[in-house]
This record gives structure tokens, C-alpha cells and sequence, in this order.
């Protein structure tokens, strides 16, 4: 008898626990798995991007490439084999190079300041801006800021040899390698051009400038990247 009043209590708590359950169920408050645990492989797949050229005649054959676009990999994967999804497109890197004529040289840079004897007394440049301005070492310093280099240095040349707007990597052995624009010229650099002498002068805020005596070097490489505007 005993037995059996367990055993009808066992069953009553049973179906309590079920229509509870069912009606949590029925709520959507509990997640029930029937089939229990189950495992799956994904297989990632990337998509390596190529890269594409792009040729200018206005840089150098010798010039860093210019990276227009930057390459990004495609992924997609597949879901036990089955499920392919597609995640993210491949973008093809891009490069501009050069087919121009060369551009390497070695030889001679110096220092100037818009105050040097000789120089404008305001500080203009020999050449125009790509906008067509005048641009003083003065007022707008002696920098300029290149829609392609960024900022970049002035610097004064023989302008039938690297005409204006030319853009040249420089490497003195002295301090480290920097990008500067042809926007200036000088009856010494021309001369010397005459001479088979390549002469550069980086540009300062004022002659008198301790570091226009510290840039001088007469085995400094120049490399053309851009010939002109």
C-alpha cells in the first residue's frame, strides 16, 4: 500500500513538472534541444587579392610606385560542406609606376634662406604653385603640401634640368630620407648644371640658420619621382 502511494505521488509531481514545463515551453522562455549536442566544420576560404598597374610617363622609370588603392582579401566559407556563405568581396590592390625617364643622380646639396644675399626680399619663388600662385618662403614657409607627396620640402634647382613642380627623394647620409619639390632656381644650380653638376638647395626659414650649414653634403642621392606638374 505503501509502495503504491509513493508511486502515485511520483507520477503526480511527473505531470506537474511537464505542464509546467509545456508551458514554459509554450512562452518561449526556455530553449529545449531534443537531438542534444551537435558538431559542425566551417571552412574558411580567402580570396587573395591581385594587384593591378597603372603607368604614368610623368614619373620616373626609377620612382617608388604610388599605391592608389589599397588590396583587401576576400573570405567566404562553407558550413559542413554544404553552406556556402559569402562574407566579403575581394578589392584588387592598385599601383601607379613609372614610365618616364630615369631619375638618379648624385651630388651636391646646401642650404638657403629667403634673406641670402641675392634672394627676394619677400621671399618668392621662381616658380608658380600647380594653381598657378605665387608661393613666398616667408609667408607660406617652406613647405608645400602635394595633392600626391603631402608635405614635402622646397627646394631650389636648375629648372631646364628638373623643371618646376619636380618631386625628388633625398638622402644626404646626414639626416634621414626626405621628399622635396622643385619651386625654386639659382644662378649657382644652373651653372653647375652647365658643368655636369647636380646642385640642390633645400630651402630655410632664414639664412643664418644653423642647420643650413648642417644639410651640406656633395655625395647626396637624389631620386626623381614626379618630373614636373
Amino acid at each position: 500500500m505503501i509502495n503504491k502511494v509513493k508511486f502515485t505521488l511520483f507520477l503526480s509531481i511527473m505531470l506537474v513538472a511537464l505542464i509546467i514545463t509545456t508551458t514554459i515551453l509554450n512562452k518561449g522562455t526556455t530553449l529545449y534541444n531534443p537531438t542534444g549536442y551537435k558538431t559542425a566544420t566551417i571552412t574558411n576560404e580567402i580570396k587573395p587579392y591581385e594587384t593591378e598597374y597603372v603607368y604614368s610617363d610623368n614619373m620616373s622609370s626609377t620612382a617608388d610606385p604610388i599605391k592608389l588603392v589599397e588590396g583587401v582579401n576576400g573570405l567566404d566559407y562553407t558550413y559542413d560542406g554544404l553552406n556556402y556563405i559569402h562574407i566579403s568581396d575581394t578589392t584588387n590592390e592598385i599601383l601607379q609606376v613609372g614610365t618616364g625617364k630615369e631619375g638618379l643622380y648624385t651630388g651636391k646639396l646646401t642650404g638657403y634662406g629667403p634673406d641670402c644675399p641675392g634672394c627676394s626680399s619677400v621671399g618668392n619663388v621662381a616658380c608658380r604653385t600647380r594653381d598657378g600662385l605665387n608661393h613666398s618662403l616667408i609667408n607660406d614657409g617652406i613647405y608645400y603640401n602635394d595633392s600626391t607627396y603631402g608635405n614635402v620640402r622646397i627646394i631650389a634647382a636648375d629648372n631646364t634640368a628638373f623643371p618646376c613642380g619636380t618631386i625628388m627623394k633625398i638622402d644626404n647620409g646626414i639626416s634621414s630620407e626626405f621628399y622635396a619639390i622643385v619651386l625654386d632656381s639659382g644662378s649657382s644650380m644652373r651653372n653647375a648644371w652647365k658643368n655636369g653638376v647636380v646642385w640642390i638647395d633645400l630651402a630655410f626659414p632664414s639664412q643664418s640658420e644653423a642647420a643650413v650649414g648642417n644639410v651640406t653634403s656633395s655625395s647626396t642621392n637624389f631620386s626623381v619621382q614626379r618630373w614636373g606638374w
